[in-house]
């Protein structure tokens, strides 16, 4: 049965979802503060966090840090603000998607299954492949391993940051387009905020560029997509 664990102070949405989602068949563990809901998913085995921002205390965003510096589980960011800002800031840290309140509880179901299909796809049991490091300028990729080294330095990536960065390697020098990379990562039936996919790339150009304000290795090109290449190679 799949795990849910729900962070959120207020007690009319804490209690709708938790009578709703286990109805729907959900295994439904609740905590009103962020503190209680760290303790909570240090001593059990969560499958999705469903996470309010405005939290008392311990606010949503260092909660969702907290769970982010061992955990790649799925988070969605449940909150009463709605600015473009306040959504980067939630995708910034690590959450996966973002709902806004007053949110119906169909649209909310219908994210929390895409997030889980995806993980189900991520975490399916496949023939192990040995394959070479795929390496654009300083960055290396080892797959199978789940491992990127920067200059020669290994370097943390969530999983879909993990997942942008090698659907870029695997087409180093072409144009991924926004579509092909969001199927990729999200799947095709994502429903989620589209700016999701520029801040997972402003994150790995964070991880991978020596400026990622200028960057040299991943760059955006214009009504397209993104492309990763290395420039020093194309020089005579």
């Amino acid at each position: 049965m799949t795990r849910i664990l729900i962070i959120e102070d207020e007690a009319s949405y804490r209690e709708t979802l938790v009578f709703r989602l286990t109805k729907d068949g959900y295994d439904v563990q609740a905590a009103e503060s962020g503190e209680e809901g760290l303790a909570m998913f240090a001593r059990s085995e969560v499958d999705l966090v469903l996470l309010d921002l405005m939290l008392p205390g311990m606010d949503g965003t260092q909660v969702c840090r907290k769970i982010r510096e061992h955990s790649t589980v799925p988070i969605i960011m449940l909150t009463a603000k709605s600015s473009e800002i306040d959504k980067v800031v939630g995708l910034e840290i690590g959450a996966d998607d973002y709902v806004t309140k007053p949110y119906s509880y169909r649209e909310l179901l219908a994210r929390i299954r895409a997030v889980l299909r995806r993980r189900e796809v991520d975490s399916a049991d496949v023939p192990i492949r040995t394959e070479a490091p795929m390496v654009c300028g300083p960055i290396q990729m080892n797959v199978s391993e789940h491992q990127v080294l920067v200059h020669g330095e290994p370097v943390f990536f969530p999983l879909k940051e993990f997942e942008v960065l090698e659907c870029l390697l695997r087409n180093q020098g072409n144009v991924v387009t926004r579509h092909k990379l969001i199927d990729r990562v999200w799947g095709a039936d994502y429903v989620g905020d589209t700016k999701t996919l520029d801040v997972h790339i402003k994150r790995v150009r964070a991880k991978v560029e020596d400026d990622p304000s200028h960057p040299r290795y991943v760059t955006t090109v214009r009504g397209l997509g993104y492309k990763i290449d290395d420039p020093d190679r194309h020089e005579a």
